[in-house]
């Protein structure tokens, strides 16, 4: 089946929502008003659908100059292992352009993926971890 990547400009929470939850990453899907806030706070939603179904996505804070934060990078799991996310990485470099650095926090299960698609390692970053 053919994938088609696209920034979307607004989203269906309940879509998103089923997307998180088929992914198996791990973020507050049972706290819609946050994840709704989540969402509409990011400023780049690339996704991946198939026949209009969303199977991947892309969520991002960038100031389109410099700098884009991939927040979420997650694929359905019956979807997984075709090269969406990677494609979904690509479509994020190629919406904010060659100028603007990518950076992202891992989960721990991933970190052997993110070399295998092009990022390096870093260790100058710190963080203050959230209460809830």
């Amino acid at each position: 089946m053919k994938i088609e990547y696209q920034q979307e400009s607004s989203f269906k929470l309940d879509e998103m929502l089923a997307l998180y939850r088929a992914s198996g990453i791990n973020r507050p899907t049972d706290d819609s008003a946050r994840m709704a806030i989540m969402l509409a706070s990011s400023n780049l939603l690339i996704s991946a659908r198939s026949d209009g179904n969303l199977v991947g996505l892309a969520r991002c804070l960038t100031d389109k100059a410099y700098v884009v934060y991939i927040c979420d990078l997650l694929v359905d799991k019956a979807w997984q292992q075709q090269g969406i996310g990677k494609a979904l990485l690509a479509a994020v470099q190629q919406a904010t352009g060659p100028q603007v650095q990518q950076l992202l926090r891992s989960a721990p299960s991933a970190m052997q993926y993110y070399p295998a698609v092009g990022f390096t390692a870093i260790d100058n970053g710190f963080h203050i971890q959230r209460q809830c």
